[in-house]
Order: structure tokens, then C-alpha cells, then sequence
């Protein structure tokens, strides 16, 4: 009877299966080359949500639905592709070539091989502080662990969960594809939809430090206040405030997981102080805000925004949003549908199945996208920046003259003039269909002030019963913030001073031995890929670090000053032929002197070859 019921749900499963990845499936579990040839070939499709069918005929789709179900319950034959035969199956499932530097990060991502530090036999082990509970504080807490450290990790919150615990305004959720936005070493979560909301995030975080035994490591309303490194006992002492007051304690090894999305930016526009009504920042949302019939003002069009507005417009009598600058954002079709029941049992039982569709959404979501942002010195074109580039600037263009049809008023408000993806790509999740309801009012002139009744722009008062400063993030401080002083006193706030903060590998500072960031300055992402990708990078990087400082008998791991340099040099070098340091273009990327400092101008798998295996000629290892 259980082998009948399990035929029967594969059977209803498979229908809602993509097809490009059931195939890989039954490559792995059958070891049948024929899944890698024609007739079985999927279509290539860039599409971020594509059609599930690959291309298909509905009489291949029928065979291989069949196989599966004949298929299901057996031992597979493949566990491990290997870099040769990964490279081919990734080429047959995309329907293009992948080059094989992409295996072994891929094979890595896929929980194909493990991407673990074993620590060295006999080696001491040190004393580590972990601060921040967030994704990266997770991720790093969880290598510890297999690693069978002794660390702590201090969360200024009450709970983990980080930037997914704090941002909890309408419409919050992530804009990069679930499956892809989620740890290589988790068993794979029921995500709701393809583009999962906040409470999913959260739980999934949660879900993921108690599976990996990590929340017991964490010290909860407790934040680091400053730290010392006492270079005779070659140990961190530490300043923390918790419930009960001040403590000090000292560690061997020190890493900030406070990420960069943590701080909200100063107010935009002065008298927020003397506004009557609510007034906060998004990510300061209050619990059980009644929006219903209230004049809603938002100041600022960036990611938050394009949540928030169309989360609320339906439920508030008026709408007021205030744009400093137009913004590119990219149509995404599926950006609401649920994942069905019969792919939900796919991931949980099908072998292997989850792993496909995380590869095939880290590619669409991954490195593509570069090339489109690489200055061609011969285009001329004032709104784009080369040919492909205008490719796309033309198409986000007429899906914007279509979204706002018969609006040539909205159209002229909400066409960008700078080339697209010179900001954070947004996408359209209802956006440019929001702009256009009767209760909602786009300002392009921006904020002049605040005053106890409403907001005054271009000239005018509008009275506002609630006003949401959706203005971004402190991005440049990071882990300077933490009131850090390397060896001979020297305090990291100054090093970092004027929004220019300079790291090895955006991971390791020089006179700050046996110190780790994690999602530290020029490695953020502004052409695809996501925050746990980097995270993890960062965790394998500094676990490599401190166990090769344990297999030298040392006490300290320090980067050397002249490959810091270098570093940053590559980097600025970088930069300059890419899409963020185009004159006159304003981001949250650039310092006020002109410099990207947060984003990374490398592929994802340039970064994952130069974090996997640190060059330890690099550092310096003292005993």
C-alpha cells in the first residue's frame, strides 16, 4: 500500500516538475547518457521564472514524466558528478555552454561536496566571538560548529534572524529567487513562493541556527561596544552590554556578521522631529500600524519603496510618494505565484531535485548579467553604456510605456535617464500599476521639509496622517562601528574614515590580527547572486584561515599590508570599466569622493576562487 501511495504522489508530483531539472534527476539516478542527448535536450531560456515545459513537445514531457515515476524509490547511480561530467550536464540542462571553472563552485552549491574545513589533528583550538545572529552570523556559527570550536555569538536582538527579524513593513521580501537565497549546507525549506515574503525568511533563518545548533551559542540582547586587541596576552578583549549590564571577556578570534543593511540613513529631509503623526523608518515599522483611510506619505523610490507602496495603496485613502530619482526596474511575471504542492514534494523526495533548481536559479540570477555592465569606450549613446546594455534599456523602457499607457504625465516622471542597472535593479512587482491609482500621487520634486501636518515639496503642503522615510541604509561604517582598536591602538573607525573602508578580499584588515568580517566593504552584490552566497564564501575563507593558523602552531593570522593594497588597487581598477562609475551617476554604491567601496566587480566565481583557498603567503602567522 506505501509503495502504491508514494506511485500515486510522484505521479501527481512530476506534472508540476521543471523539466530541464527532472532530467538532470534522472541522469543522476540512472546513469543513462541518453538524458543528455536529444530528444531530451531542454530549450535555453533566460527567463528568471521560465516555463516549466523547457521547450518540450507534450509527447517527450509525457516520456519523461514516466520515467520518473518508473525510476522513483531507486539508489542512484551518480552521487557526485565530478568537474568533467558537471560541466556537460550544466551545458545540457541551461541549454548553453558553461565553462568549467563552474563546476566545483557549482558541485559545492549543490551539496555535491562538502565545502568544510576539517581542523587540523592535535591542533589547539581557539576561543572565537561571533557578533551578529543574522544570516552570516548562521552561516559562520554553523562552520564553527562542524569545525568543534568553542564560540559565542552576541545579538543585539531578541531573536536571529537579522535584516529578515527587522524589516517587517507590508510587502516585505526578498527579490532574489528563494531558491538561490538559502544555505548550501540546509536541508531545503517549503518555501511558499518563488520570491518568498518576510515571515518566510525569518522562520527559515530560525529554523536553520536551531537544525544546525547554533541558537544555543547565542547571548541575545547583547551588542559589542568596543574591542582591544592586547597584543602581549594576543587575544580580543571585548566590551559588551547585555541585560544585566557591562561584561568583558576576551577571545582568541573575532569576526563581525553585523552585514550592511542594518543602520537606517539619517532622516532625508529635516523637521521628521516635529511631525505629529507616526513617523519612522521602513525598517522600523510599527506592530499593528492601522493604515486603513489614512494620507499615507513615503519619501523615496528605492527597493523598500516599490515594496511597500503597492503592499498598502489598496487599504490607505490617499498615497503620497516622494522620488528623488526614477528607477529601472525589471518586469518579473511570477514575482507573486505560489510554488505548487506537487513541486514542494518533488524537493522534499526526489533525489537531487532541490539541488537542480537551486543551480538553475543561481545562474539566471548570477554572473549573466556582467557583461551588460562593462563600458564599451565607442558607445556613444548618453542612456546606455554598450550595445546589450541598450538591448535591455530598451525593453524595461516599453514594459514601462506599456505598464503606464494613456499616463504620458507618469511616463515622463518615471522614465530613468541614466543607463539601467546603474542602480540596484528593482523589480516590477506591481509597481508601475500602482502609480496609476486614483489615491496614489508620484512626486518627482523631492522633499523639501517636514512639518507637523505633512511634507512641503515643490512648493506645496500636503497633509500627512503617517509618514515612512524608505531612504536606505548606512552602508560605508560596517564593522568600524563596533569601536575597534587593532595593534598599537590603532582604532578601525579612523582607517575607515570618509566612507572609504579598505579590506583584503573585503575580509581582513592588516593590524587587526585574528579579526573577520563578513560582508565587508567591495563585496556586495550589484549584478546578481545573493548575500548567502557571500556569506558563505566569507565563512569558508576565514575557517580556512584559522585553521591554518591552528596547523602552524600560531596564535595569530594576519594579513599582510601590501596584498591589502593590491587588493583595493585591483578593485578600483575593476571599477572603472564598469556601469557604477559612470560620471554624474549617484548610488548607494559610491563614497562622496566618487568611489564604489560597497559592491564587487568580479563574477561570482572569480570571488568563490579567491575566498575558497586563502593564499597564505598573503599572511603572516605568528606563535
Amino acid at each position: 500500500m506505501m509503495i502504491e501511495a508514494n506511485e500515486t504522489k510522484i505521479g501527481a508530483a512530476v506534472r508540476d516538475a521543471d523539466l530541464r531539472v527532472l532530467v538532470m534527476c534522472l541522469f543522476q539516478i540512472t546513469g543513462d547518457r541518453k538524458w543528455l542527448a536529444e530528444p531530451y535536450l531542454p530549450q535555453r531560456d533566460v527567463r528568471l521564472i521560465a516555463p516549466e515545459d523547457a521547450g518540450f513537445s507534450d509527447e517527450i514531457a509525457e516520456q519523461i514524466w514516466e520515467a520518473a515515476i518508473a525510476e522513483h524509490g531507486t539508489t542512484p547511480v551518480i552521487s557526485d558528478p565530478g568537474d568533467e561530467l558537471m560541466v556537460e550536464m550544466m551545458s545540457a540542462c541551461l541549454g548553453e555552454l558553461v565553462t568549467p571553472e563552474y563546476a566545483p563552485m557549482m558541485r559545492e552549491e549543490m551539496g555535491f561536496v562538502s565545502r568544510d574545513i576539517d581542523w587540523p589533528e592535535g591542533a589547539a583550538r581557539p576561543s572565537v566571538l561571533v557578533v551578529g545572529a543574522g544570516a552570516s552570523g548562521i552561516i559562520m556559527g554553523a562552520r564553527l560548529d562542524r569545525m568543534g570550536l568553542d564560540y559565542d555569538i552576541v545579538e543585539r536582538g531578541a531573536s536571529v534572524g537579522g535584516v529578515w527579524r527587522d524589516n517587517r513593513y507590508p510587502g516585505a521580501g526578498v527579490d532574489t529567487p528563494n531558491h538561490a537565497y538559502s544555505f548550501s549546507f540546509a536541508r531545503p525549506h517549503r518555501w511558499s513562493r518563488f520570491f518568498s515574503p518576510q515571515a518566510d525568511l525569518e522562520t527559515y533563518l530560525q529554523q536553520t541556527a536551531d537544525d544546525c545548533d547554533v541558537t544555543r551559542h547565542v547571548q541575545f540582547e547583547t551588542g559589542l561596544t568596543g574591542a582591544q586587541w592586547d597584543d602581549d596576552a594576543q587575544e580580543w578583549r571585548v566590551e559588551l552590554e547585555t541585560l544585566n549590564g557591562s561584561e568583558s571577556r576576551s577571545y582568541q578570534v573575532l569576526i563581525s556578521a553585523i552585514g550592511q543593511l542594518n543602520v537606517p540613513k539619517p532622516p532625508p529631509v529635516p523637521g521628521t522631529d516635529r511631525f505629529e503623526g507616526p513617523c519612522f523608518h521602513s525598517s522600523h515599522w510599527p506592530d499593528g500600524l492601522d493604515l486603513t483611510g489614512k494620507r499615507v506619505a513615503v519619501i523615496g523610490t528605492g527597493a523598500s519603496s516599490m515594496q511597500i507602496v503597492p503592499a498598502i495603496a489598496d487599504q490607505v485613502a490617499e498615497l503620497t510618494v516622494y522620488q528623488r530619482t526614477a528607477q529601472w526596474a525589471r518586469p518579473i511575471p511570477r514575482y507573486h505565484e505560489p510554488i505548487p504542492a506537487g513541486s514542494q514534494w518533488l524537493f522534499e523526495h526526489l533525489p537531487f531535485y532541490a539541488a537542480w533548481f537551486r543551480f538553475v536559479m543561481l545562474w539566471r540570477y548570477g554572473d549573466g548579467l556582467l557583461p551588460l555592465l562593462r563600458k564599451d569606450p565607442d558607445w556613444e549613446h548618453a542612456h546606455s553604456i554598450n550595445r546589450a546594455n541598450e538591448r535591455h534599456r530598451q525593453q524595461m523602457a516599453d514594459h514601462l510605456l506599456t505598464e503606464l499607457d494613456g499616463r504620458a504625465d507618469l511616463v515622463e516622471k518615471c522614465m530613468p535617464s541614466y543607463p539601467p542597472y546603474g542602480k540596484r535593479i528593482l523589480l516590477d512587482n506591481g509597481w508601475f500599476a500602482t502609480v496609476r491609482k486614483p489615491n496614489v500621487e508620484l512626486v518627482v520634486d523631492s522633499a523639501d521639509h517636514v512639518d507637523a501636518t505633512g511634507v512641503v515639496a515643490d512648493g506645496q503642503h500636503r497633509e500627512h496622517d503617517i509618514v515612512v522615510l524608505a531612504n536606505g541604509f548606512e552602508v560605508f561604517q560596517g564593522a568600524s562601528r563596533l569601536g575597534l582598536r587593532g595593534r598599537g591602538g590603532v582604532n578601525l573607525a579612523d582607517l575607515w574614515a570618509d566612507d572609504d573602508p579598505m579590506a583584503y578580499l573585503g575580509i581582513t584588515v592588516a593590524d587587526f590580527p585574528n579579526f573577520f568580517i563578513m560582508q565587508g566593504p567591495t563585496t556586495g552584490l550589484g549584478h546578481g547572486g545573493s548575500a548567502i552566497f557571500q556569506a558563505e564564501c566569507h565563512a569558508r575563507h576565514i575557517s580556512a584561515c584559522v585553521a591554518a593558523m591552528a596547523a602552524a602552531d600560531g596564535r595569530t593570522i594576519e594579513v599582510r599590508e601590501q596584498p591589502m593594497v593590491d587588493y583595493n588597487d585591483a578593485f578600483d581598477a575593476e571599477h572603472e570599466h564598469l556601469i557604477w562609475s559612470t560620471d554624474g551617476l549617484r548610488n548607494w554604491y559610491r563614497n562622496d569622493a566618487g568611489r564604489v567601496v560597497v559592491i564587487m566587480p568580479w563574477r561570482l566565481v572569480d570571488y568563490w576562487s579567491m575566498t575558497h583557498d586563502p593564499d597564505l603567503s598573503h599572511y603572516s602567522i605568528t606563535s
